[in-house]
């Protein structure tokens, strides 16, 4: 499938409301591109990996990771081999949020999101 950069970005709006309006926590840019690397990128992960990886500082990496981890989407993990580092586990709860969004990105790009936004407010006009 090729998208122009409208299509590309107008794809993006409406999964990215589906999420804002849907139940799920309202992760920033950051904090989603720190998780989907750690679920999706074969590990190890550190902070000072990812850091690299997403050209991002290395405290800006710490604080979305104390978000995601308040959240049980990543947990920490002490390198039994060397004290001092650091490993980033992906949890249960994350996949499940990224489960989730990947469904409405494919909602979106099949149109099934505005199918189903066009049935609620039908719903909402008959009730009223």
């Amino acid at each position: 499938m090729q998208l122009s950069e409208r299509e590309g970005l107008e794809l993006w709006r409406r999964a990215v409301t589906a999420s804002v309006r849907s139940d799920a926590p309202d992760l920033t840019a950051r904090q989603q591109a720190i998780l989907m690397t750690i679920a999706l990128m074969p590990g190890p992960h550190t902070v000072r990996g990812l850091a690299e990886q997403l050209n991002i500082a290395k405290p800006a990496v710490t604080r979305a990771l104390d978000a995601l981890e308040r959240l049980d989407f990543i947990k920490r993990v002490r390198d039994e081999a060397d004290l001092r580092n650091i490993f980033l586990e992906r949890r249960p709860a994350g996949m499940t949020y990224l489960r989730r969004f990947a469904g409405l990105v494919l909602a979106a790009s099949s149109g099934k999101d505005q199918e189903a936004a066009a049935s609620s407010k039908a719903r909402k006009a008959s009730a009223a």
